[in-house]
């Protein structure tokens, strides 16, 4: 009797359903969790907790004296979500091991296209696919307004681990979207700015100020210049459309074309899209953009910056520097 009672006692004390319950309700970004050998359930509780696939270890662990059976246990990687609740993780870590991911690295202020080209590359997909599977933002779910076509600038730049049996340019998209809202869109104040102003004005300064130090300098420019009804004069721009970025003499043209759409010289406000997926720094510039008293800028041939007040001082400057 003595023994029936303390089960009972203990029963009464437990959280009611918080021991299975997911960490993070509707967060689907994919955590790579790998079980290593000899490993039991009730073992890997610690390290389950640190990667935010439960809500605790101690969670887990009633999970599984509690009926659950562990013994199912898989070791190798894994793919869970902190969205996952204890039973649908338990099953996610008794299934089929994931092959060996290897890493791929989207650099800062590459364009949709050249995405494309670096995964046809290394044989992740057929040339165009990525291309295709990105420009259609009602395809994909995100915590943030997403453009209703391309998603050019949206495809955050960082390394993922990718795993070749099972790649799709799709399912890919959709970890970039998730990446950028957990690491900004989702707590963006904007202000009276939209989303994709800012992510348009960021991918401006990946490709213009190669110092971060001087990010924010140029986002206040440019903010600047906007505002005021000012063409921004970003060549980069009329670089977006190249085939290849570099190319001088397609550069040229497009520079005096005024009926180029990216040409920010001879056509007032923003771009049509971003020009590249800026990176955090070039996004946090945008945000935050410093005030001063400059309205212009160039740099010279060691690629440090030189603002200026007034049309005569850039002027001055050119002469000087270029």
């Amino acid at each position: 009797m003595m023994r029936a009672f303390v089960v009972a006692a203990t029963l009464v004390w437990l959280p009611a359903c918080s021991f299975d319950a997911a960490p993070a309700p509707g967060n689907t970004t994919v955590v790579v969790f790998d079980v290593p050998k000899g490993s039991s359930a009730r073992g890997i509780g610690d390290e389950l907790a640190g990667a935010g696939l439960v809500t605790s270890a101690s969670n887990w662990e009633w999970f599984l004296r509690l009926g659950a059976d562990g013994s199912c246990l898989k070791a190798g990687k894994h793919r869970a979500t902190p969205g996952m609740n204890a039973g649908e993780l338990l099953a996610a870590l008794c299934g089929p091991p994931v092959p060996d991911d290897v890493p791929f690295t989207v650099v800062e202020g590459w364009r949709a296209k050249d995405i494309d080209a670096a995964l046809v590359e290394k044989g992740l997909v057929k040339p165009g696919e990525y291309l295709e599977a990105s420009q259609r933002g009602s395809d994909y779910r995100a915590g943030y307004a997403l453009p209703a076509g391309g998603l050019e600038g949206f495809l955050y730049p960082e390394t993922y681990l990718v795993s070749p049996g099972d790649f799709t340019a799709k399912a890919f998209v959709q970890r970039q979207l998730d990446l950028l809202g957990e690491r900004f869109a989702n707590t963006a104040d904007t202000g009276p700015r939209s989303l994709e102003q800012v992510v348009i004005v960021a991918s401006m300064i990946e490709r213009e100020e190669p110092s971060p130090a001087n990010r924010a300098l140029v986002a206040g420019i440019m903010w600047k210049r906007l505002d005021a009804k000012w063409n921004l004069g970003i060549d980069a721009t009329s670089r977006y459309t190249l085939a290849d970025w570099n190319d001088e003499k397609a550069f040229l043209k497009q520079l005096f074309d005024p009926a180029e759409p990216y040409n920010t010289r001879l056509r007032p406000g923003l771009p049509p899209t971003a020009i590249g997926s800026p990176g955090q720094r070039s996004l946090d510039a945008a945000l935050h953009p410093e005030t001063t008293e400059y309205w212009y800028y160039l740099h010279d041939a060691t690629g440090t910056i030189h603002p200026s007040k007034n049309a005569a001082e850039h002027d001055r400057l050119k002469r000087k520097y270029l």
